[in-house]
C-alpha cells in the first residue's frame, strides 16, 4: 500500500461517524462525519445537509464500523444545536411506535421537533422605546406613534406599529429621525410554577378514596396503569387534579392529554383555580415563536404541567414523571394521516417505556380499557355517583314510530312541549344531532338531481350560514346555485335531511322567544371565539343549544337541565365494528351534560330502534350490562380487544388500477393459519379526493406479531407504478 492510501485509510479510521435520522419520510438514519472538536452522542439534535438543503435531525446511534470506502462520499455534521439532548426513552418510543403501526421512523421523529427551523435558542426581538424630540415633518401616523410610545417603556416593534394603526416603515422613519431607539427586548420571564397546595378542595367520602388512590398511584414512581372510571359530573378531573399535585411536589413533569385542545376553556379555569396557574399549552393553533418557547421550556424541564392534544406525547420532557389521558375512549385520538397511531394506546406505550404511572380517565371507558379493567391488568378507581348529591338525568326514548314530527320537521311533539317547560322554568336545552351544516343533502325536485362532491363519493352538505355546498372529506365546495345544473328548473332544489344549522332555523321558529345557539366545528373561527361561546353558555345567556358532538366532551354548563338526541340511530348503521360502542359512548356523555348542579335533569332519545341494544342500556342505565353485551359479541367474533385488526387501503386516480393492485397484493400475501385476509373490497367511501379506494382488512389472534406479519409481506409486495398509494393501518379505528 503506498503512502498515499495509508494516509487516506488512516485518516478515514480517525474520523468519527454517526447515524442520523431526519424527521421526513424514511425510515433508516443516514451515516454523517463529526468534524474535527464536535463531541456528539446519541439523542443530540444537530443540523444536517440533506440534498441541497439543511435540516433539523437527531443522532440516532454510533457508527462504530463505517465503511472506509465511503469515507470521502460523507458529508458533515453541520452544526450541533444548543438544545437538550432527546432522551433515550424518546428515541426507544419513536421505533416502538415505527416498528408497532410501520410508518417511517422519521415520520415519528418529526412529531418531536415540531419546531423545525425555530429550534435552539430564541431569536433576540426588538423593541422601540421613545428618547427624543418628535420630527419637524409630523404626520398623523407618526403622532398616533408617538402618543402610543410617550410612557417612555420598551414596546415590541411590530405590537407597537399594530396598536398605533400604523405600517412599521413609519417606526422606522421614527427611528432614523432619532425620536426613538431600538433596544433588545429582555425575554418573557417563566410563567409561575403550579403550587400543589393553592387550593385544598373538598372531597366527598367516595372522591376521598380515589384521591388516595391517586396519590400513592403518583408517589410509586414506577409503570401501573390505573382507570379513573367515573360517572359524567362525579369529579374525575378533581381527582387526578391529586395525582398531579403528587407529582409536581416530587419535582417531576406531567401530561395531560385531552383529545379536542379547542375545548379546554373550563379545565384551564379548574386548573388555575386549583393550582394557581394555568398549565403550559401544546396544540396545532399556537404561534410559531409560542411554540418555540414552549418545546424549550419542556425539554429544559421548565414546564411542570402540559396539557396537550395527541402530538404532546412525542414531546422531550426532561423529566416526565405522570401521564393523564382524559376522555380516554375518545376516537380523536387516533392519527388517521401521516404515522397512524392511537394517542391512548401510545401513552401507555410510553408510561411503561418510562417506567411511570398513567391515569386513564373517562365516563364511558373504550371497550379495550374495560376489557384489561375486568382482567385486572389495570386498576379501575370508581366514582360511581355525582359530587354533591346531584343525580344523573333520567333517560326515557321518543318511539318516532308513535310521535312523528310534524311533516318537514325534526323536533317531535313530546320533546318540543319538554323543551317549552324547560324555557319556562329559565332552564337550558340542548339539542344534540351529529350532522354539521343545514342539511346533508341537496336534490332538484323537478328531476331528482342529487349534488355530489366532482372529487369523492360523497354528498355535497348545504352549508346555509356559509351559502355553500360543501365536501366534508376534501373540502371542495360551491355556492349554492338557484337553478338546477342539470335541467335547468329554477327554484327546484330542496334540502332533504337536518343539519344542525336547520335545526336551529326550526328551533327558533317554534320558540321565538329563546336564544339559541349553534356549536359546531364548522362555525368556529379560533379556540377564543369557541371558548367565549362557551362562555356565553355557561353564564346562561343562552336558552337553546344546538351542537354536533363538540358538545359531549367535558364541557359544565350549570343551568342545562335538558337535553333531546334528535336522531339517536345515527351512528348505529354504518356496519362499523364499534358502532354500538361509539353510540352509546357519545350519547351517554351527551345527556350527561345535563343536570350537574340544581334539579332533576332529563334526556330524550328520539330513536325509530327503541329496542336496540343501546337504546335499552341508556334508558335502563345499566351501563354495565351494554360492556358485558358488546364485550361477549366481540369476543365471539375475534374483534378487539380479542384479536388483531389492520387495514390496508389502496388508493389510485384510475378505479382499475386501484383495484388490481389491490388483487394482486393479496394474492401476495404470506401463507399463515393465523390470519385472515379479507377482501380487495371496496371502501364505503369508494372515492376521496378523486381517488378510488379498496381495501384489505387481515384478521389475526390477539397474541400474534401481526406487524411483524405486514413487514414480511411488504417486503415481498409487487412493486407499484404510476399513482398508487398504499396505507397501512395497524388497529384501525374507522373503517370508511
Amino acid at each position: 500500500m503506498d503512502h498515499t492510501a495509508r494516509s487516506s485509510t488512516a485518516s478515514a479510521s480517525a474520523t468519527r461517524v454517526v447515524d442520523v435520522l431526519v424527521p421526513v419520510a424514511l425510515n433508516q438514519a443516514y451515516s454523517y462525519r463529526v468534524p474535527r472538536g464536535m463531541t456528539l452522542a446519541p439523542g443530540d439534535v444537530v443540523c444536517v445537509p440533506l440534498g441541497p438543503r439543511e435540516v433539523v435531525a437527531v443522532v440516532w446511534a454510533e457508527n462504530a464500523n463505517p465503511d472506509p470506502r465511503l469515507h470521502n462520499r460523507l458529508k458533515d455534521v453541520s452544526e450541533k444545536l444548543d438544545v437538550p439532548p432527546l432522551k433515550a426513552e424518546l428515541r426507544q418510543l419513536v421505533d416502538w411506535v415505527s416498528t408497532y403501526t410501520l410508518s417511517a421512523r422519521g415520520m415519528v421523529l418529526r412529531m418531536s421537533l415540531r419546531m423545525g427551523e425555530n429550534l435552539g435558542p430564541e431569536r433576540v426581538r426588538l423593541g422601540v422605546r421613545l428618547v427624543g424630540e418628535p420630527p419637524q415633518r409630523l404626520t398623523p401616523a407618526r403622532r398616533r406613534a408617538i402618543e402610543l410610545l410617550s410612557d417612555g417603556l420598551l414596546h415590541g416593534k411590530s405590537e407597537a406599529a399594530r396598536e398605533a394603526g400604523v405600517s412599521s416603515g413609519v417606526i422606522d422613519g421614527l427611528v432614523d429621525e432619532g425620536t426613538l431607539t431600538v433596544e433588545a427586548m429582555p425575554p418573557p420571564p417563566p410563567p409561575p410554577a403550579p403550587d400543589p397546595s393553592h387550593t385544598q378542595p373538598e372531597f366527598s367520602r367516595e372522591q376521598r378514596s380515589a384521591v388516595d388512590m391517586m396519590r400513592s398511584l403518583a408517589a410509586s414512581g414506577s409503570f401501573h396503569v390505573a382507570l379513573l372510571d367515573g360517572v359524567t359530573g362525579s369529579g374525575k378531573t378533581e381527582v387526578y387534579f391529586e395525582a398531579i399535585a403528587e407529582n409536581i411536589r416530587r419535582g417531576k413533569q406531567t401530561l395531560i392529554l385531552m383529545p379536542e385542545i379547542a375545548l379546554t376553556g373550563q379545565f384551564l379555569d379548574r386548573f388555575a383555580w386549583r393550582f394557581g396557574v394555568r398549565p403550559l399549552e401544546w396544540h396545532s393553533e399556537l404561534t410559531p415563536r409560542t411554540r418555540a418557547r414552549n418545546w424549550a421550556a419542556i425539554s429544559e424541564g421548565k414546564a411542570p404541567v402540559v396539557v396537550g392534544a395527541r402530538s404532546a406525547l412525542f414531546l422531550p420532557y426532561a423529566d416526565l414523571g405522570l401521564i393523564i389521558v382524559d376522555e380516554e375512549h375518545d376516537q380523536a385520538y387516533k392519527q388517521d394521516d401521516g404515522a397512524h397511531y392511537h394517542a391512548r394506546d401510545m401513552a401507555v406505550v410510553r408510561a411503561h417505556i418510562a417506567k411511570i404511572p398513567i391515569v386513564l380517565a373517562s365516563a364511558t371507558p373504550s371497550v379495550e380499557s374495560e376489557v384489561n379493567a375486568r382482567k385486572g391488568r389495570y386498576q379501575r378507581v370508581a366514582l360511581p355517583s355525582r359530587f354533591g348529591g346531584q343525580h344523573m338525568p333520567h333517560i326515557e326514548a321518543i318511539d318516532m314510530r308513535r310521535a312523528p314530527p310534524p311533516r318537514g320537521r325534526f323536533i317531535s311533539p313530546p320533546l318540543a312541549e319538554q323543551i317549552r317547560h324547560a324555557i319556562e322554568r329559565r332552564e337550558q336545552a340542548l339539542l344534540f344531532l351529529n350532522r354539521r351544516g343545514y342539511a346533508p343533502l341537496t336534490l332538484c325536485r323537478a328531476c331528482g338531481h342529487r349534488f355530489a362532491c366532482t372529487i369523492c363519493d360523497a354528498w355535497l352538505v348545504d352549508h346555509r350560514f356559509r351559502q355553500r355546498l360543501v365536501c366534508h372529506h376534501c373540502g371542495f365546495s360551491m355556492p349554492r346555485p338557484n337553478i338546477c345544473p342539470h335541467c335547468a328548473a329554477e327554484e327546484s332544489l330542496v334540502a332533504v335531511g337536518p343539519g344542525v344549522e336547520r335545526l336551529q332555523e326550526e328551533a327558533a321558529s317554534i320558540f321565538p322567544e329563546a336564544r339559541t345557539m349553534v356549536l359546531s366545528s364548522d362555525l368556529i373561527t379560533s379556540i377564543e371565539t369557541m371558548r367565549s361561546e362557551l362562555n356565553e353558555i355557561a353564564e346562561g345567556r343562552v336558552d337553546i343549544i344546538i351542537g354536533t358532538q363538540l358538545v359531549a366532551k367535558g364541557h359544565h354548563f350549570p343551568k342545562l337541565n335538558l337535553v333531546g338526541v334528535i336522531d339517536a340511530d345515527l351512528g348505529l348503521a354504518n356496519g362499523d365494528p364499534r358502532a354500538a360502542e361509539r353510540t352509546f359512548q357519545l350519547l351517554h356523555q351527551v345527556i350527561g351534560r345535563a343536570g350537574r348542579e340544581a334539579g332533576h335533569s332529563i334526556g330524550y332519545l328520539q330513536t325509530h330502534q327503541p329496542d336496540h341494544p343501546v337504546m335499552r342500556a341508556l334508558v335502563a342505565a345499566d351501563r354495565d350490562a351494554f360492556y358485558s353485551s358488546e364485550i361477549d359479541l366481540r369476543e365471539k367474533a375475534h374483534y378487539p380487544p380479542f384479536g388483531r385488526l389492520a387495514s390496508l387501503l389502496i388508493s389510485a386516480p384510475d378505479r382499475l388500477a386501484a383495484e388490481g393492485y389491490a388483487r394482486r397484493l393479496a394474492a401476495a400475501a404470506p401463507r399463515s393459519e393465523d390470519v385472515r385476509v379479507l377482501g380487495p373490497a371496496e371502501a364505503p367511501l369508494a372515492m376521496v379526493r378523486g381517488r378510488y379506494r379498496f381495501r384489505l382488512l387481515l384478521k389475526a389472534p390477539r397474541a400474534f406479531d401481526l406487524s411483524a406479519y405486514l413487514r414480511q409481506w411488504l417486503s415481498a409486495a409487487p412493486k407499484r407504478k404510476g399513482n398508487i398509494k398504499l396505507d397501512v393501518d395497524v388497529d384501525p379505528v374507522s373503517f370508511m
